[in-house]
């Protein structure tokens, strides 16, 4: 993973790096704590330059310092991505030199469309040819990794793309993830202005993906010496199937639906299970997600110094965990991959609710005074003993469920170690941060849902709590450098209450739609952010949902397989995810209802109760502007 800039100058001067502001190179070493370098290009007799910025988190392979140039300095490459698949990179072998090595041998377009095709994983990439004057960037199919782009005339010309940006004058946006694009910098210098040729992705034998709409809102977003080519001629294949839209052999469910009105959740899964198509399908989907999650937590270099990992137990992998069934689901199939030696930590987030934020004046003298041991999960405050004056102040929903999630996992394996972090934020901690952090991170994003998730997917990933220990309660902070989220599963497997409503008011063909959709916003509604967030800390994101080889199983199927939402909630909403993690031994959590993080973790409300999730947020603006 790794945080990534260029910027491009049409004019007789070459960009300087202070346009960047500290601050940005400051959020994009934050990203890349293992190297960072910068390189200049100019071209002889031409009035355009073009800076290139890269800053590594190195995970796998030999270390290899960004910005990649070829030995005839004809070739310029930024790499923010990880090759599950498609293109082979040996164990030794540093995927962005892999790739590199592909795109120099290109001799046309599309062996360089061809190429971007073949690989499964997230990147974003920025790729400049000095013999031809051409500069390619774009993100994967799924917009998995960020990229912001920005233009200012009043500088010179300049483009702007960075993984990571902040709040400024001239507004940023997100590169769209609807195809590759290409800049050509000769005729762009020539002309004073600057065209973008799009290479969209298509399905083989089908239409092309970018919908009309999509165009305009990119054109939308553009300035007026900005403009947009589609090239139709050469596009990118889509790394997975289309979307299974078969809604004429819905089976007959009525008599079943009325026979489990009364019955146990578990029991109605087991009652699915039994039907041997169902399980046959249920066992499939673990096999293709256990692949993905394998290729996920396996793909690193580990700690190699055996006599320090014997002593502390390092955890190189760890879960955004809430004890839900996405989560429960992910550490499951991660523990038949990780060595049983390594740890793996459960990272669970609890915000301190309001009602909780003034307590009696005795209590916080008692958490002030008290400073003889440890600070415990029952207590807000650093430094206290628990005493029966002292109360639960994060005993939100999610920590409750996560609680019961970990039981579970230990059962299914005892000889583990599954390290709970009890990550525990205060309001005052939440404002800091945010101010500082968070708010550059979530930008250009700007609604109280973007708010909410981003600040809870921060102090998350951050790794910063409390575990239990043989009843001994310590502070702890994750070294694990990947991060597994389960987002994608909601989207693809009917799990959010909207779907529900849609399926109710307009039927299976309208929620196919709606499930059709989620994919096609992701990359803009939740990839990007998520992506800014989790790497602010120098660790990675990794999402097993969005596997190449799992969406295209999960498109394969009717919609009526994956859920079924004539079932009651916590059964019909994520199916086909229930079965499985019943399947695998997880009864508790197989059949908890849907709970958004920012609800589960209790962030959501904390400040403003009267708010609604969609609103303009007024704390993601600088101060100044409050």
């Amino acid at each position: 993973m790794c945080g990534i800039c260029c910027l491009v100058s049409l004019s007789d001067h070459p960009p300087n790096i202070s346009l960047l502001k500290e601050d940005i190179l400051c959020n994009l070493r934050r990203r890349g704590p293992s190297s960072s370098q910068e390189l200049v290009k100019t071209v002889l007799h031409l009035p355009f330059h073009c800076l290139f910025s890269g800053h590594v988190l190195h995970l796998r392979g030999q270390k290899t310092p960004q910005p990649l140039e070829d030995l005839t300095g004809d070739n310029v490459f930024l790499w923010n991505g990880e090759v599950f698949g498609g293109i082979h990179v040996e164990a030794e072998e540093n995927d962005t030199e892999v790739i590199f090595h592909q795109l120099c041998s290109c001799s046309n377009e599309s062996d360089i469309l061809s190429v971007l095709s073949s690989i499964q994983g997230p990147w974003s990439f920025i790729f400049y040819q000095a013999s031809k004057h051409c500069l390619w960037f774009g993100r994967d199919f799924f917009g998995r990794r960020s990229l912001l782009w920005q233009f200012n005339k009043e500088l010179d010309n300049i483009l702007a793309l960075t993984s990571v940006s902040v709040m400024s004058d001239h507004q940023w946006w997100e590169v769209p993830a609807l195809g590759i694009f290409k800049m050509d910098l000769q005729d762009c210098a020539a002309s004073k202005a600057v065209t973008l040729t799009l290479h969209q992705w298509k399905y083989p034998s089908r239409e092309n993906i970018t919908e009309e709409g999509d165009f305009q809102i990119i054109s939308k977003h553009l300035p007026t010496y900005v403009s947009l080519v589609i090239n139709e001629s050469h596009s990118l294949t889509a790394p997975v199937i289309p979307l299974n839209k078969e809604i004429c052999n819905v089976p007959e469910e009525s008599q079943f639906l009325s026979f489990i009105k009364n019955v146990d959740d578990v029991q109605v899964l087991h009652m699915f299970l039994a039907e041997h198509h169902k399980k046959e399908l249920v066992h499939q989907f673990i096999d293709v997600l256990s692949r993905a999650v394998r290729k996920r937590v396996l793909c690193l270099v580990r700690e190699t110094d055996q006599l320090r990992r014997d002593a502390s137990g390092i955890a190189e992998i760890a879960i955004l965990f809430s004890g839900g069934v996405d989560s429960i689901l992910i550490a499951t199939l991660a523990d038949r991959h990780v060595p049983v030696e390594e740890p793996i930590d459960l990272l669970n987030v609890a915000f301190m609710v309001p009602e909780q934020s003034y307590q009696n004046s005795s209590t916080k003298k008692h958490c002030r005074e008290k400073k003889q041991l440890p600070p415990s999960p029952e207590c807000l405050h650093a430094n206290c003993i628990v005493t029966s004056n002292c109360v639960s102040f994060f005993n939100v929903p999610d920590r409750i469920t996560g609680r019961a999630g970990l039981k579970e996992l230990q059962s299914i394996n005892p000889s583990r170690l599954w390290n709970f972090v009890e990550i525990n934020v205060t309001l005052e901690d939440l404002k800091a941060m945010r101010q500082e952090h968070i708010r550059h991170l979530v930008y250009p994003l700007d609604t109280v849902l973007d708010d909410s998730i981003g600040c809870a997917v921060w102090f998350a990933s951050r790794g910063e709590g409390l575990i239990t220990n043989k009843g001994y309660v310590k502070p702890y902070k994750s070294p694990a450098k990947i991060v597994l989220t389960g987002i994608g599963a909601d989207e693809q497997l009917a799990g959010y209450s909207r779907h529900r409503a849609c399926f109710e008011k307009y039927g299976l063909e309208r929620l196919n739609e709606e499930l059709g959709m989620e994919l096609g916003r992701i990359s803009s509604r939740n990839l990007g952010r998520d992506d800014r967030v989790i790497g602010d800390h120098g660790k990675e994101a990794r999402f097993p949902f969005l596997d190449e080889e799992v969406v295209s199983f999960l498109n394969s199927l009717p919609v009526w397989e994956k859920a079924n939402l004539a079932v009651r909630r916590g059964i019909g909403e994520k199916l086909l995810l229930r079965l499985a993690a019943a399947e695998l031994g997880l009864t508790t959590s197989s059949v908890l209802p849907k709970r958004a993080m920012q609800f589960g973790s209790r962030i959501a409300k904390m400040e403003n109760r009267n708010e609604k999730a969609s609103d303009k947020c007024k704390r993601l603006q600088p101060l100044s502007a409050e």
